[in-house]
């Protein structure tokens, strides 16, 4: 099974920081906990201007370019877990989950166990395969700290009927966030390429020279005294697309570790659900359209910001 390589270049603002809290804050789309950077230091597999760093203590310093490879075990078979699921809708063809927080999708540098694709092999007896062993039945992904729906295939016609959908834009979802600052327009659409941020493997950016076309739609649903709740379309599925575009606009989603201001006091991670999913049925030809609650805490924090 392939290893995953991850490239960091170390900012003014980070220097200082030990060396394993900075890559869990960096790429914290991939780690669950600091323990498994740690092993990853341990190991040898982390690199420091090309050289091993097996301090997890280790005081990083601006422009040090950090790699760290990420190790699937020789022996890697995703194994079926009994993990409880919120499941909003099932079928013979497909499943509707509303994932919780901290939930990673699926098995991935760092996260061998305790994933979505885990718990759908314990509750479902055959899932679709066309992504390979290790992400059984998932068409599509949401990061790990953001909250809602997504959909899985149970068998392969299923997922390429689903595939299809977000290929031609018929699957529509839609967003909620919080985000810092005052959006003064109603709506808006941010139309900017997305891809590969330079000397940053791990993060996303705004890049027009080799982007690809990303087409958010936003509406402001209320504001407050440096905050705004806003209801977000996606018409392109691009990585992190939603965080990325509302910090392009200076308006970065409340909580984001990569791309905004991590403020624990706020949230445990970014402010953003994926509230509502219409898709086609695969067998049925029928639109369907799925909705899922706002999370406790973001309610908590909706209250807490004056947003509702």
């Amino acid at each position: 099974m392939n290893n995953e390589l991850y490239e960091l270049s170390v900012g003014a603002d980070c220097t200082g920081m030990r060396l394993d809290a900075y890559i869990y804050d960096a790429l914290s789309d991939v780690f669950t906990s600091r323990a498994q950077v740690q092993k990853v230091i341990q190991d040898g597999n982390a690199h420091v201007n090309g050289r091993i760093v097996q301090k997890a203590g280790y005081k990083v310093s601006q422009n040090d370019m950090i790699s760290c490879v990420c190790c699937f075990p020789e022996d890697f078979t995703i194994k079926a877990e009994n993990i409880p699921l919120d499941i909003v809708y099932e079928d013979d063809d497909i499943i509707v989950i509303n994932k919780p927080r901290g939930m990673v999708v699926h098995p991935g540098a760092g996260n061998f166990s305790g994933t979505l694709a885990n718990g759908l092999m314990y509750h479902c007896n055959s899932l679709s395969d066309v992504n390979g062993d290790v992400r059984p039945g998932i068409v599509h992904r949401i990061d790990k700290d953001t909250t809602g729906l997504l959909v899985a295939a149970k068998n392969n016609e299923a997922h390429v009927h689903l595939a299809r959908q977000l290929e031609t834009h018929s699957m529509s979802r839609t967003y909620f966030a919080v985000t810092e600052g005052v959006i003064e327009s109603n709506k808006g659409i941010i139309d900017a390429p997305i891809g590969r941020k330079p000397n940053d493997r791990v993060k996303m950016a705004v890049n027009l020279k080799n982007g690809k076309d990303a087409i958010t739609h936003y509406e402001v649903l209320s504001r407050s005294s440096g905050f705004t709740y806003v209801k977000c379309n996606l018409e392109t599925g691009r990585t992190h697309q939603i965080r990325v575009h509302m910090a392009f606009i200076k308006h970065p989603v409340v909580g984001d570790p990569l791309y905004g201001i991590k403020d624990m006091r706020q949230m445990a991670g970014q402010a953003l659900h994926a509230g509502e999913l219409k898709l086609i049925h695969p067998a049925t030809d029928q639109e369907m359209v799925f909705t899922a609650p706002i999370p406790d805490d973001f309610c908590d924090l909706l209250k807490r910001t004056d947003l509702v």
